[in-house]
Parts: structure tokens; C-alpha cells; sequence
């Protein structure tokens, strides 16, 4: 764990990580690591294909199926989360190669009561930033779940789903290839790895801002789960489904909470605040 008090400047934080990037990295790796997200509301559509908006109605709909099934982001690429870590397109590639279908857990506890599915389908797909409710431009490669819960299984998250609940999801991954990113010329390096990925980052101004990124370009997927708040916050459910009717996520309910996310110029009396929070 790094102790981020004891630096004044993010020069010096810089210098820190440029030094200790070999033993960084390691630890990284030897960690099973989570990445989150937020913000989602579900509708329900009945078999007219007619939206169904009183959150009651749709709710008992849901609530009456022995099993519902939901199509939910367990993760997006190219964003920079609160770890400072991006992950690249194609980092899920070799995972998904070895593996098809993964656990769905309950906010990251891998116990028999907690399992959501212990056959959900994992998959990638290119997706506009936009199709996901958020302002960036350009695209994302999101890892989808495909889960069918089962009432019987797990009775609180099915009522949890049911109900437009679990706005945020989490993947449970270990590293295995990443690069350290610095916009600093002083280390040629790390500014090559910045200059390489730094366009693709959808929150171009915010890592800017921090200076520097954990580039992850290959990860293990352990597991896939529904949590209350996350550090990747563009993951959440896209569907519901009662039977085989698709329930669609609303359009204006994902969008960035930029309030809590937009922060002041730093300067040194707000370095640690803001920079390392």
C-alpha cells in the first residue's frame, strides 16, 4: 500500500512510481482485483411490446417468474477508474478464449448463498459510450454477462433484480500484462506507454489531470458481480427479461453523476485531496 501522505507534488509522486513501477507492478499482478460501476433504472415491456412505466407493475411482472434473465456490464474498457487503472481493448481476449461461462456473485463473495448464477455467459461487445447513457465519445469494449436467475438460488437478488435495484456491477480479475503510463519527459519510457494509449482514454482530462495510468492490457476474469458502488461507474444492466421479453433500460437514467465526479484545479494545499483520493 502506498502512502500517498508523504508526497507534496505529484513530481515527486511521479518519481515514486517511475522507481518502484517493477515491485508496483508485481503487486498488481498477485492481487485479485475489482473494477465497478453505477446507474441504471429498468422498464418492463409487456408482450405487445408496450412499455410498462409504474416501477410497481413492472416489479410484480418480474416477481411472479420462477427465473428472470439479465444482460448486465460487468466492465467497459478505455476509462480511467479510481484505481488509475485503464483497461485496454483486448484485455479480455485470452480469458474469454479459456473460458465461456463464470460465476455472478453477490457483491464479490464466492459462497453458496451468494451465488447470483454459476453459468452466466461472458462475452465482449463494441459499444458506443453513448449506447451506455454517458457523453464520451468514441466506444468502449464492454465484458457482458449473460445471467438467468433463479428465484430459488439466490431469493434476495432475484427480488433485488426484479425490483431495478443493482445499478452497479464488478469484475473480479487478476492482472497479467499492464504498463505504467507518465506524461512526464523526463522518463522517455513511461511517456511512450502515455503517448501510445492517452487517446484512447475516454476521460482524456481527467487523467491528464492525474498525470498517469496503470495501462492494463491482459487480465484473468475470476468472476462477475452486482455491487452497491464501484470504481468504473459505466457498467451497469442493459436488460431484464421476463420469459423471453426483452426489458430495456431507460435512456435517460445512466447518465455521468459529473457533480460528484468534477474536481478544481490542484494545488498544493489540495494535492492530497484531490489526487489521491
Amino acid at each position: 500500500m502506498i502512502d500517498y501522505s508523504k508526497f507534496n507534488t505529484q513530481e515527486e509522486l511521479i518519481d515514486y512510481l517511475v522507481a518502484n513501477k517493477t515491485a508496483i507492478i508485481a503487486t498488481k499482478k498477485a492481487e485479485i482485483k475489482r473494477a465497478d460501476a453505477i446507474s441504471y433504472s429498468v422498464p418492463v415491456i409487456n408482450e405487445k411490446g408496450e412499455e410498462i412505466k409504474a416501477e410497481p407493475k413492472s416489479a410484480d411482472l418480474l416477481l411472479k417468474q420462477d427465473s428472470i434473465k439479465v444482460k448486465v456490464v460487468i466492465n467497459t474498457t478505455n476509462i480511467m477508474d479510481s484505481h488509475r487503472d485503464v483497461h485496454m481493448k483486448g484485455i479480455w481476449k485470452q480469458s474469454l478464449k479459456q473460458q465461456k461461462s463464470f460465476l455472478h456473485l453477490q457483491e464479490h463473495e464466492a459462497k453458496f448463498d451468494k451465488i447470483i448464477s454459476d453459468n452466466a455467459k461472458g462475452y465482449v461487445k463494441n459499444m458506443q459510450w453513448t449506447e451506455l447513457g454517458y457523453d464520451f465519445k468514441g466506444e468502449t469494449e464492454a465484458l457482458i454477462f449473460d445471467s438467468e436467475i433463479e428465484k430459488a438460488r439466490n431469493p434476495f437478488m432475484f427480488e433485488q433484480y426484479a425490483k431495478g435495484y443493482v445499478k452497479n456491477h464488478s469484475v473480479g480479475m487478476q492482472y497479467i500484462k499492464l504498463e505504467f503510463a507518465v506524461n512526464d519527459d523526463r522518463y522517455p519510457q513511461e511517456k511512450g506507454i502515455w503517448d501510445k494509449y492517452i487517446s484512447e482514454v475516454a476521460n482524456k482530462d481527467e487523467a491528464e489531470r492525474i498525470g498517469y495510468f496503470w495501462a492494463v492490457t491482459e487480465a484473468k476474469i475470476i468472476e462477475g458481480s452486482a455491487v452497491v458502488r464501484g470504481s468504473n461507474y459505466a457498467t451497469p444492466t442493459l436488460s431484464t427479461k421476463e420469459e423471453e421479453t426483452d426489458i430495456e433500460p431507460l435512456q435517460d437514467t445512466q447518465k455521468e453523476d459529473t457533480d460528484s465526479r468534477q474536481t478544481d484545479t490542484i494545488d498544493k494545499e489540495e494535492f492530497r485531496k484531490l489526487l489521491f483520493s
